[in-house]
């Protein structure tokens, strides 16, 4: 039937998921490289100690955790294959922020700057909190020791549902701190604005592709 949902492909849109994350990682590696001194855990330029948050949050944080929501949709394994690749991944990601936190703070120590008190701030931790314990969550839901199929039927859905959240708060997370540099380093218009503002639209869309393909359906042959 032509309105049945099992017609659409996820496929189609899992490619031009990928191709917005090697986009977000070409332009963010452009922009930290050729325009904001590099990065680095320890320096005498500061500036590279915090570029290490947009790096690890963006490339780690935010492009893992996508690629781990939509794990079932674009790789053919067998179900506990993915469920591994699936925490796996989450894992990456939930590293990526913990670093990505700590560097922050770090910059912040050094230069005797105030901890949060921004909304981005705010709204980074809290989606960092909600994601590991999201993770602690499932992992002993659908891997160990695992509850009951029922439960797990339960369980399902609004795990997936408070993923899709969690994983909108963290590229709300991303838009806000990229307005942040408008405000505080007061970006000139020119190639590095240019650069930034594609960063925040390229990851809105990466948003929307994701939570698309979580809901879509994989038609198998």
């Amino acid at each position: 039937m032509a309105n049945d949902p099992s017609s659409y492909r996820a496929l189609p849109v899992i490619v031009f998921t990928h191709l917005l994350v090697v986009s977000i990682a070409t332009l963010v590696l452009v922009w930290l490289l050729n325009f904001r001194e590099g990065f680095a855990f320890t320096s005498q330029i500061k500036a590279k100690i915090f570029n290490l948050h947009p790096l690890l949050m963006v490339l780690g944080f935010i492009v893992f955790s996508g690629e781990a929501m939509i794990t079932y949709k674009s790789i053919p394994a067998s179900r506990q294959a993915l469920k591994l690749i699936h925490l796996i991944l989450h894992l990456i990601a939930l590293a990526s922020g913990i670093l990505g936190v700590y560097a922050v703070f770090k910059f912040h120590n050094e230069l005797h700057i105030p901890h949060m008190y921004t909304l981005h701030s705010w709204i980074g931790l809290s989606t960092i909190c909600l994601f590991g314990f999201q993770l602690l969550l499932g992992f002993f839901s659908f891997l160990f020791p695992g509850a009951k199929s029922a439960t797990r039927a339960r369980i399902a859905p609004w795990h997936v549902f408070f993923g899709v959240v969690i994983f909108f708060m963290a590229i709300v997370t991303a838009e806000t701190g990229l307005t942040e540099k408008f405000f505080f380093q007061r970006l000139k218009r020119g190639q590095e604005a240019l650069i930034v503002n594609f960063i925040g639209l390229l990851l809105l869309l990466l948003g929307i592709s994701v939570a698309l393909i979580v809901v879509l359906p994989l038609r198998r042959k």
